[in-house]
């Protein structure tokens, strides 16, 4: 009997199914996602928190910013039209998403995505070893349960050690540190771990009274209330009576400008 089987067969390739979302066999084109998704991915990868009150900026690349203000344009219009705001005919709104993103990242915000301003310190030659006083600082913040604002005043009391700073290096460090969101309690530390990185002080205190627009415009609506935390170290925390100077100084200050 006769085969009627073919004697040689010819392989037929079936192209396979595309990946779902446009993804590719790795399991995502990073140029596919959004900057946000970008980030997020590249700050898990190096296990670097990213927490309100974080600095960011030394995983932001060239040209990412203006990428992040774009998507974040986009999803400021959609929370209008959710707001149910007519942004296409309302012409006080027209524009609002593209202020709110260039204020969010480049204004309130920029202590999260911008580095550290340049601050030099100096060799203590002549071994100053006299506390003194520095305030008060305007210090503006976001709350970060609500985003609304927290304006305030800082002093800043330092001891000298080995280096020395410029006095208007701590009202750079201090805007850096709090704009970004915060709670205040975890923003008086950060800048005391910032000043205690750039100049080394053998003692540092830190007062910072804010009032929070959390309570002042919405909830209990408390118009006069201010909350008032400090922080001190080192020979700050160990002598009561550097403490209590600190303390003097700034009430003495409060008084010649009529605080």
């Amino acid at each position: 009997m006769t085969s009627t089987f073919p004697t040689q067969i010819t392989a037929v390739t079936v192209p396979a199914a595309p990946p779902p979302n446009g993804l590719g066999a790795a399991g995502g084109s990073a140029t596919q996602l959004p900057i946000s998704a970008r980030l997020r991915q590249r700050l898990q990868e190096a296990k670097a928190p990213f927490l309100a009150n974080d600095n960011i900026s030394a995983h932001l690349r060239e040209g990412e910013m203006d990428q992040l203000e774009s998507e974040v344009t986009d999803k400021v219009r959609e929370l209008l039209r959710s707001l149910v705001i007519d942004i296409e005919n309302d012409h006080n709104t027209a524009e609002t998403a593209e202020r709110v993103a260039r204020m969010y990242l480049h204004e309130v915000f920029k202590g999260r995505y911008q580095e550290q301003p340049k601050i030099a310190s100096f060799p203590n030659v002549k071994k100053l070893d006299e506390i003194y006083t520095v305030g008060p600082i305007t210090v503006r913040s976001a709350c970060s349960h609500h985003l609304v604002p927290i304006l305030g005043s800082c002093w800043i009391g330092i001891k000298p050690g080995v280096r020395v700073i410029g006095l208007s290096k701590f009202s750079r460090v201090a805007e850096w540190v709090f704009s970004r969101p915060h709670i205040q309690e975890e923003a008086v530390l950060i800048l005391a771990d910032e000043i205690e990185r750039l100049c080394e002080p053998e003692g540092l205190a830190i007062l910072v009274k804010a009032q929070h627009y959390c309570m002042k415009w919405r909830g209990v609506k408390e118009p006069q209330t201010t909350m008032v935390n400090s922080v001190v170290r080192g020979d700050f925390r160990r002598d009561p009576n550097l403490k209590a100077e600190f303390f003097e100084l700034v009430k003495q200050q409060e008084s010649v400008l009529g605080y």
